[in-house]
This record gives C-alpha cells, sequence and structure tokens, in this order.
C-alpha cells in the first residue's frame, strides 16, 4: 500500500512540474538557469531529492505529451495555499529568468491565475516582488 501512496504522489508532482517545464518552454527558450528554478522549487514543495530526476524528466514527458494546462493545474489547485504560493512565485521566477515575460507568459499566467483560484492582486503582489528582485 505504501507503494502505491508514494507512486501517486510521484505523478502528482510531475503533473506540478510539467506546469512549471510549460511555463518554462512558452517562450520557446528552455534554459539551464530555468531547470535549475524548477528543481529548486519541487525540492521546496516536498520532493525528495533522490526523486528529483525522475519527477523533473516525467514532468516533461507529460509536458511534451499534452496539449493542455487543465491536468496540471489540478494538482497545484489542490495544494496547501502555502505551496500553491511558492508554484505562483516559480513561475513568475521562470518567466522572468530572462528578464523580461513576452505575451505568451503574461496570458499563461493570467488563466493561471483563474484557474487556480489566485486572487489578481495577489498574483501582482507576487509579480512585482519577483520582478524588484531580478
Amino acid at each position: 500500500m505504501f507503494f502505491k501512496k508514494e507512486k501517486n504522489e510521484n505523478n502528482d508532482l510531475s503533473k506540478v512540474a510539467a506546469l512549471l517545464i510549460h511555463a518554462a518552454k512558452i517562450d520557446e527558450n528552455f534554459s539551464k538557469s530555468e531547470e535549475i528554478i524548477i528543481k529548486e522549487a519541487l525540492l521546496q514543495i516536498g520532493v525528495n531529492e533522490k526523486n528529483l530526476e525522475k519527477i523533473f524528466e516525467d514532468g516533461k514527458k507529460i509536458e511534451e505529451d499534452s496539449n493542455q494546462i487543465l491536468e496540471f493545474t489540478k494538482e497545484v489547485k489542490n495544494m496547501e495555499e502555502i505551496n500553491k504560493i511558492k508554484i505562483v512565485e516559480t513561475l513568475w521566477r521562470i518567466i522572468y529568468s530572462n528578464n523580461e515575460a513576452d505575451i505568451y507568459e503574461t496570458s499563461l499566467m493570467r488563466r493561471l491565475g483563474g484557474l487556480l483560484y489566485i486572487d489578481s492582486k495577489l498574483m501582482g503582489d507576487i509579480k512585482e516582488r519577483i520582478k524588484k528582485n531580478i
């Protein structure tokens, strides 16, 4: 029974990884610094270091095989509020890792704010905080 639960948790976390990878790839420039940001975030939300590479690789495969973000956001939506905020912060860090946000990235974040039930003021506050710390 324990194995099955761990496997489900890994799958859920792989979907979170897929969302972060999707944000990194949306500008068609998936950089090493974005990969590092994603892996750090996964560790912060509870991914075990020994499972990090597998979850990251599974996330890449899930993201490549999917054509919509709804399946990724479901996992984030069900997280505790503190982890949900960490994910949003990470998404903004990924977007601003190259010092700018294009229209596709800002559109993605607007959509995610609605899908994750995050207040637009809070979303804007997080964005500004991340931009200030670049």
